[in-house]
């Protein structure tokens, strides 16, 4: 009998957070990830993540706070600087997750613009049929709800990106 054998992976968890809500949801995203075998998590602010961090992982799950329906500009900063390794992240999954101050305050925009970044990269985009279709949303500090759905995101992209490594 054959045995496949697994190879280690890596998912980078890269966010912005100024008051604290949507870093402890990426914390959240990464514990998620965690847990899953073979899966090494990296968790990094945006402000200190590279292009090159996002070449060599193999999952890249980005957080935003919403503002005004847009990404915050650090995220939209890190995109436009992968701009110049166009196709290099392509087959990578990828998935978003934002907090917002309320209802209708542009928070699936956020997550939109995120992911349509990603797609024209060539990404694999993890959704939910569930709820959190395009990705987590907090409004305001995330209860444990949302911190939930956190950690479920960051397991069920690591466990995508295991499925296509295998």
């Amino acid at each position: 009998m054959k045995v496949m054998s697994m190879r280690r992976i890596t998912v980078l968890v890269t966010y912005y957070s100024r008051t604290g809500n949507t870093e402890m949801m990426a914390k959240a995203v990464a514990e998620g990830a965690s847990k899953v075998k073979d899966v090494e998590v990296v968790l990094k602010r945006v402000e200190d993540t590279s292009v090159e961090d996002l070449l060599k992982a193999d999952a890249i799950i980005i957080g935003s706070p919403t503002y005004y329906g847009q990404l915050a500009w650090p995220v939209k900063k890190l995109i436009d600087e992968s701009v110049k390794y166009h196709g290099r992240l392509e087959g990578k999954v990828g998935a978003a997750f934002t907090s917002c101050g309320g209802l209708g305050g542009g928070a699936e925009t956020t997550l939109l613009s995120i992911i349509k970044a990603m797609l024209i990269h060539g990404m694999i985009i993890q959704g939910n049929a569930e709820e959190y279709h395009y990705g987590v949303v907090a409004i305001g500090e995330p209860d444990e709800n949302a911190l939930e759905a956190c950690r479920e995101l960051g397991r069920r992209v690591a466990e995508l990106a295991l499925k296509l490594k295998a």
